[in-house]
């Protein structure tokens, strides 16, 4: 895939939100951690019917995992037909098991752009917070430590209801994600890695908002 399709216009737009948080704000430390923020709340919100759709993947995934079970218990000793019985029950529910994937495949692409930008970004030594300059790792280890607990959140809230193996592969899954991430966000420009817990933020915010709206109705 040709990241230039996603990375131009993303620091096209990146700078538009700068030079406005800049004309208002004309405090490089303020004005660049801002933007990063901004920045990131208008990706998510553009990316919100996704994340309702990814949702209401994981409420139906939910509701039929009762059937799931009878299913796979049903044809244990038959693997094929097991499997067979549960793609009908998914069909059959207007489930997509990869549905789920969607929205953070999407995330990749916009993470590996946004790595680019902050690399050929004239950061200016740009503080933030504690920060004293975003083109650097985060010496204190805080964003390290946010990005790997809000990967966590943000993936945990993502999971299908129930047990059994499934679910602890899952489970497993996350925590290794999570982990992954922190270890990364260890060596990555504070720029990308405040982009990435904002990101997360805002997604637990979004799905615990969506799941209040959705889950007490009918999963349609």
């Amino acid at each position: 895939m040709n990241l230039k399709i996603i990375s131009d216009p993303l620091s096209k737009f990146f700078y538009f939100v700068h030079t406005g948080i800049n004309a208002v704000i004309p405090n490089i430390d303020i004005s660049f951690g801002l933007t990063i923020i901004l920045f990131t709340v208008i990706i998510r919100v553009i990316l919100l019917p996704l994340s309702i759709k990814q949702t209401r993947s994981t409420a139906k995934m939910g509701l039929i995992q009762p059937e799931m079970k009878k299913v796979q218990e049903k044809y244990k000793k038959d693997p094929q037909k097991s499997q067979q019985e549960v793609m009908k029950l998914y069909k059959e529910n207007g489930v997509n098991p990869m549905g789920g994937c969607l929205p953070m495949l999407i995330q990749m692409p916009i993470l590996f752009a946004l790595y680019g930008l902050f690399n050929n970004l004239n950061l200016q030594g740009a503080g933030f917070l504690w920060m004293g300059d975003l083109s650097k790792p985060d010496p204190m280890y805080i964003l390290p430590i946010l990005s790997t607990v809000t990967t966590y959140f943000s993936s945990k809230l993502m999971q299908p209801p129930g047990g059994g193996a499934q679910s602890k592969q899952t489970s497993t899954m996350t925590t290794g994600m999570a982990i992954f991430m922190g270890f990364m966000s260890l060596k990555f420009k504070g720029a990308l890695v405040l982009y990435w817990v904002i990101n997360n933020l805002v997604q637990v915010i979004q799905t615990l908002v969506i799941n209040k709206l959705e889950l007490p109705k009918k999963v349609v």
